[in-house]
């Protein structure tokens, strides 16, 4: 059984990887972009607007989709009932267009208001532009949810290709308004291409959905007695409640920031994008392929498979995610030096950068295994427990993030920090209570699975140091510096360390080394016997 989803789980996770990676590439040149075409002024600004977007985009996407239109919806699909789902479907996303456009519009129209909330200690010429950055980027607000909220219909379809497809062209149009519009409006040219991303990405998931069934959906109906559409409101206000918190958190650590040396905001931002890399590439990719399965299977009360599907991809994130968490300790310096320094991005934002890299690497795992984790609780229909785990988990965050800021000299290096601990204490909990609740998460094997993987890791970190100092040797003598030894350093440390760790995991056995090798083996040989032959 377990290699029977591990198998549809990959083809899945795989395309989706493919894309993330791609998206995440392509994140970066727009971050390098911002960091090297303006100055922390501007970028300081430019990511405080970014605020309340997000906020909106992980309430909808991470509360009211995950918690409770996916499953529900998936639910109805699973008994055959899919008429009945459309008529939740339609009236779920009618009402979520309406309040997004009175959002909007509310947004736009105070901005000013709510820039003194995303950055309260910002003066004069900056906090001027925050207001017109928040007023421009506002309706992407509007575009990002619903784009979101389609991605959640298909993915319910077990249609991957477009929400994964449309946070490329999101990148692709910023990366445009930065190098294109940039020369002449500033950073307002990054803002118009937020915009236009966001509706592009909303053009592709409304595209892809006309084609899966979209045709199902009614304009304009809305049933609120409708017993569906209940149980999805039952299920999303506690997940919003927890979001909401965890939000909290992201928007008061912003403010806190804002009162320490100018660049902070940007140093936290590009530092915490960096440790998403991994989590979307695997973590992501890995949660939205493995979810519609759990739910599913809780439909249809399979608690056994449930078990060992939750359990495979715990492990599989943790044997992906561990190594990724050692190499961006190690190599934080040259990485930050590669990916950002240049113009207006100087040593010493590189240097306060990958500081606050250090500490947010501490849990990446931890992190990405909170991306599976609630969506576990959803897939049985519980969405208070995760609430509960994350008021509490993001209270002593807020609190960490005080007694660092006013008692340590941690500096940025404090928030991240206490992000890490958050997310350790999150992680443990939700294991905890999930093994309560379902009668065990095979647990033994997911502990002896991390393990292994962090031995493995350790090794790798080991192996990249030695090879790392080695670099700089060879680079003195040859006179290389600055991005070409940082860049050696990266290259010759990932393939020694990659090395290590496959080793290291094939000497201890690890059984998620073994169904990798299976799965390319078998992908390889299907497109081997799909390829034709020329006579």
């Amino acid at each position: 059984m377990a290699e029977n989803v591990m198998e549809r789980a990959a083809k899945a996770a795989g395309m989706i990887s493919m894309l993330f990676l791609v998206s995440r590439i392509l994140g970066f040149i727009r971050e390098n972009l911002s960091g090297r075409l303006f100055s922390r002024f501007e970028t300081d600004s430019f990511f405080a607007a970014f605020i309340i977007p997000d906020i909106m985009y992980y309430l909808l996407v991470g509360g009211a989709l995950s918690a409770a239109f996916i499953p529900i919806f998936t639910e109805y699909l699973a008994k055959g009932d899919e008429e009945e789902g459309w008529k939740v479907a339609s009236t779920f996303i009618n009402i979520t267009v309406i309040l997004l456009a009175v959002f909007t519009i509310l947004g736009m129209t105070f901005a000013k208001g709510v820039a003194l909330w995303e950055a309260p200690h910002f003066k004069g010429e900056k906090m001027l532009l925050l207001v017109k950055l928040t007023r421009v980027m506002f309706p992407a607000v509007c575009f990002t949810a619903l784009a979101g909220l389609m991605g959640g219909v298909l993915n319910s379809y077990k249609h991957f290709l477009a929400p994964a497809l449309g946070p490329v062209f999101y990148n692709i149009a910023i990366i445009f308004g930065a190098f294109w519009l940039g020369p002449r409006y500033g950073i307002m040219g990054m803002a118009f291409g937020v915009v236009a991303g966001a509706i592009g990405n909303f053009l592709i998931q409304m595209a892809f959905l006309r084609k899966m069934g979209g045709g199902k959906y009614r304009f304009g109906y809305i049933d609120l007695r409708n017993s569906g559409f209940r149980r999805m409101l039952m299920l999303m206000v506690p997940a919003l409640v927890g979001l909401s918190a965890t939000q909290a958190n992201i928007w008061i650590t912003n403010v806190m920031a804002s009162s320490l040396r100018e660049g902070s905001i940007t140093a936290l931002r590009f530092a915490n994008r960096l440790i998403q890399l991994p989590i979307g590439i695997f973590a992501s990719s890995i949660a939205m392929a493995f979810f519609p399965m759990l739910s599913g299977l809780a439909a249809e009360k399979k608690m056994d498979s449930f078990k060992d599907t939750l359990s495979l991809s715990l492990r599989s994130i943790f044997f992906l995610l561990l190594p990724a968490a050692v190499g961006l300790i190690v190599l934080r310096t040259p990485i930050v030096k590669i990916l950002f320094e240049g113009q207006r991005f100087t040593p010493e934002h590189t240097a306060l950068t990958s500081y606050a890299l250090l500490f947010y690497s501490l849990a990446v795992f931890a992190h990405a295994a909170i991306l599976m984790l609630p969506r576990a609780f959803y897939a049985l229909q519980d969405t208070l427990t995760p609430v509960l785990v994350s008021v509490f988990s993001v209270s002593i965050s807020i609190v960490l993030n005080w007694v660092f800021l006013k008692y340590t000299k941690l500096d940025v290096g404090g928030f991240a920090l206490s992000f890490s601990i958050m997310g350790l204490i999150n992680m443990l909990l939700l294991m905890e209570i999930l093994r309560r609740k379902i009668g065990g998460i095979r647990g033994w094997g997911i502990f002896r699975s991390f393990l292994k993987g962090l031995a493995a890791s350790l090794a790798l970190g080991l192996a990249v140091f030695l090879t790392s100092r080695w670099v700089g040797l060879i680079s003195g003598r040859f006179g290389f510096s600055g991005h070409l030894e940082a860049a050696l350093k990266v290259a010759v440390g990932m393939a020694a360390g990659v090395t290590v760790y496959f080793g290291t995991a094939w000497l201890l056995k690890m059984d998620e080394l073994a169904m990798t090798i299976r799965l390319i083996k078998s992908r390889l040989h299907r497109r081997g016997t799909r390829t034709p032959t020329n006579s």
